[in-house]
Parts: C-alpha cells; structure tokens; sequence
C-alpha cells in the first residue's frame, strides 16, 4: 500500500471538509428557500354509508397554517390563492394561524384583497389557532376572516345543506392552547346518521372525541414538524401535536387527516415536510 504523504492528507482532509461544508449550504438553501416554497396538493377521498348521494364527488378544499409575515408573505398567500381557486371547491375550508404573529402585521388590507377572491358556492369556514389569539389578534383575527367572507366558527355547529334537502354537519372547537374549547356542548350536537366533520387546529383533539360521532376531523398546526428526517419523522412538534403529526389516521369511525400547512413559524425551514393543500372528494358509499 501507497504511503499517503502529508500533503495528500491535507489535500483530502481539505476536501472532505469543502464537501461536507458545501452539502451544508446546500441543505441549508433548500429548507430555506426551495423547499417552502414547493406547496404540494394532496389528494383524498373520503368514503361513508352516511355520506348523502347528493355530496358523491362534493370536493372540501382545506388549506391551514399560513402565518403571514416576512416570509409567507401576502404575495406567496397570493399563488395559494390561485392554487386552490384552480381546484373549484365545494367548501372551503382553513384550520387555523393565519398570521405568525398579529400585534406586529401591518398588512392586513392586502391579506384581506386576496382572502376575498377564495372561492366557493358552498361557503367559506374557519376556525382559530393558537397563533389567531396570540398578540391580541382574537377579535382582528375574526374581523379579517369575516370581512373576507368566512364563517368564523367557535365552539359551533353549522350545516351545509343541498337543494334536495340532503345535508352533512361541521362542527368547531376553540384553539386548545389559548381558546376555551367546550367539548360537550360542541360535539354533542352532532347526529349520528349524519356525516360530520370537526374543524379543530390542534390534531390531538381527537384524542378526546372517541364518544362523540364524528367521521372526519381536519386539524393542522404541526407543520408536519417543518423539519423531519428520514426514518425518524418530525423533529419537533408543539403542544397538542404530539400524537398526530402529519396527514391521515383511521381511529374506529374517524378519519383525522392533519394538513401540513403553508407558512413557518419560529424557524424559516422545511425540510421533508412540503407546505400542503389538501382535496377531499366525497363519495356515498351503498354499504
């Protein structure tokens, strides 16, 4: 074997380290740059005996999660628009955390131009995250959502119904973190021969709905942990997002799907865990 010289060991040495130093940056540029800005639509279909003929191939469109500021700004709310307005819901739906933090967001005139053009004929809901009443941006929060056509639903129950009478029901809980969440008084409500869906930002609310009929619950807030490695998952998720991290779980008669969401929060990256638009297509199964 070939004496390595010490020239030859540094020279290596060198460029292992100049590698390894590139990877870096580029790993670095990615989850900074790229990969947040690379919004994924997922597509689902979600199957019931109790889903109406009248709703087979009824599209929900939701989208969670943007935390306007300098780095979701309104321009990129802006292509999110156009994404999801391509995608012709039915029901419009967002899970929660619209601005990151809303005692310092001063561009509330612009959010709201682009929040108006959301279409759908079967109406806008919404509900709050942590992030919605955090910096005392409980009642701006609800002001921008409303001004923009969004029924702000806390602690509610609505139902969205067709000309031939046939319904589903939606059903919201308050932010679990800072809203005051009434459990009983929401879910039960609910019919258990009618398909319903429960809007809730934080995913680990389904952890406590198990008695109440609830076939589909949509949650966001975990940002699929923004940061995941592979055959690990999430690096870190927040509180109520422990137990559901990211995209669809079956419990019993629940479907739980969590929507990775569009914005950061705290750190600008993403890696492994792509911002998210999320197509629900109904279908009435004969079972």
């Amino acid at each position: 074997m070939k004496k390595m010289t010490r020239r030859t060991f540094l020279k290596r040495g060198i460029g292992i380290l100049g590698a390894a130093l590139a990877t870096a940056c580029g790993g670095y540029g990615y989850a900074r740059y790229i990969e947040p800005r690379m919004i994924e639509i997922t597509r689902h279909t979600i199957t019931s005996r109790l889903i109406p003929r009248g709703f087979d191939n009824f599209k929900i469109v939701q989208f969670s999660d943007t935390h306007l500021s300098d780095v979701f700004t309104t321009e990129d709310l802006n292509k999110t628009a156009e994404k999801i307005n391509q995608l012709k819901p039915d029901l419009l739906i967002f899970t929660g955390d619209l601005i990151d933090k809303p005692h310092l967001y001063n561009d509330h005139q612009h959010a709201l131009a682009v929040l108006q053009r959301l279409e759908a004929p079967f109406g806008k809901f919404c509900v709050y995250g942590n992030h919605d009443h955090g910096g005392y941006g409980t009642n701006t929060y609800k002001a921008l959502m409303e001004a923009a056509d969004f029924q702000v639903i806390r602690n509610g129950y609505r139902q969205v119904q067709l000309t031939d009478g046939s319904r589903i029901e939606l059903a919201s809980l308050d932010d679990l973190m800072l809203g005051k969440p009434d459990y009983e008084g929401t879910l039960s409500r609910l019919s258990s021969d009618t398909f319903s869906i429960l809007l809730v930002h934080e995913p680990d609310a389904a952890l406590k709905i198990g008695r109440y009929p609830v076939n589909l619950q949509l949650s966001g807030h975990t940002h699929g942990g923004q940061v995941q490695l592979p055959f690990f998952g999430p690096l870190i998720t927040p509180p109520y997002g422990k137990t559901y991290t990211d995209g669809m779980y079956t419990l019993h008669d629940t479907v739980v799907y969590v929507n990775r969401g569009l914005g950061t929060t705290r750190l600008p990256y993403r890696f492994l865990a792509r911002p998210e638009i999320t197509l629900f297509t109904l279908k009435a199964s004969q079972k």
